[in-house]
């Protein structure tokens, strides 16, 4: 089965240009929910990420440790806390966000595990699910049945496997990827060289980044980027598309000014602007021929 390339043509007839008469409550409203003790950084690449891509408000729900961080780190995300210190026992807000992005630096504690339960019972809000979110569901595969039709699933290999199984070889990998796409109606991800995206039996290939990715925060990145993307209105597999694109994007982008060894994940977000800018240029060109 041949991938469709997630190439410049593909982006341009995905991309949505922002309206000159925007304002920040009609440019969506992301929400990220992750963090625990030690891993409250994860959500302030997510949440920064989102706003660099375009989201017009984020906000951050984490355990009460990680508040003056985010605060700190990132002063336009407005941030809700659970009720427990270290880790997240509640998954509770008032808000009405336009989609979540869950999973990144959550932890596995159990009464983590409960809430993430609760809330997928009750969610309707499109999803974006990452990292210990990921690592949860394989450990509960019945609450799969609990995910809305089209929640994006960004696992690395390691994740994936705990949620296909193991495989023998990259053709079976790839057919036991597409039977658990078909089987929950998700959006997953592939992540590696290259990534690809699986949508039911279209496969989606991506032909932007380089190893300078592989660091530390980069997958929390492309959460809480794909998390915007969906908060703007993108359908999900355009989300994923596009955020999938602008994410490799920015390693090819910054890679002769950092080298691969000082690419990091908050390079990523530095260098978002530099990659829409550079899309436009494209659709510019495209429409003076």
């Amino acid at each position: 089965m041949k991938p469709i390339f997630i190439d410049k043509s593909e982006i341009i007839k995905r991309y949505k240009p922002i309206n000159k008469y925007t304002h920040k409550g009609i440019q969506g409203h992301a929400l990220l929910i992750g963090g625990s003790y030690g891993k409250i950084g994860s959500v302030c690449l997510s949440a920064k990420a989102a706003l660099k891509t375009g989201c017009g408000l984020v906000t951050a729900f984490i355990p009460k440790c990680g508040y003056e961080i985010v605060q700190i780190s990132v002063p336009e995300v407005m941030v809700l806390t659970d009720k427990e210190e270290e880790f997240i026992s509640n998954i509770n807000f008032q808000i009405l966000p336009q989609a979540i992005g869950i999973g990144p630096g959550i932890g596995q504690e159990f009464s983590t595990q409960n809430a993430f339960q609760k809330f997928l019972k009750s969610n309707k809000i499109p999803l974006v699910i990452d990292a210990d979110a990921l690592n949860i569901l394989s450990l509960h595969k019945s609450w799969m049945t609990l995910l809305k039709p089209k929640t994006v699933l960004t696992p690395h290999p390691k994740e994936l496997e705990r949620l296909i199984g193991k495989w023998n070889s990259d053709e079976e990998k790839m057919d036991k990827t597409i039977a658990f796409s078909l089987q929950y109606d998700l959006i997953v991800f592939m992540k590696g060289a290259p990534t690809y995206i699986i949508d039911g039996h279209t496969i989606y290939q991506n032909t932007t980044g380089n190893a300078a990715l592989a660091t530390a925060g980069s997958g929390d990145v492309l959460t809480g980027m794909i998390t915007s993307l969906l908060a703007q209105s993108y359908e999900p597999l355009n989300a994923a598309i596009i955020g999938v694109y602008l994410h490799g994007l920015t390693a090819d982008i910054a890679l002769p000014e950092t080298g691969y060894q000082s690419f990091i994940a908050s390079t990523i977000i530095d260098t978002i602007g530099k990659t829409y800018l550079s899309l436009e240029n494209n659709i510019e060109r495209q429409e003076l021929l």
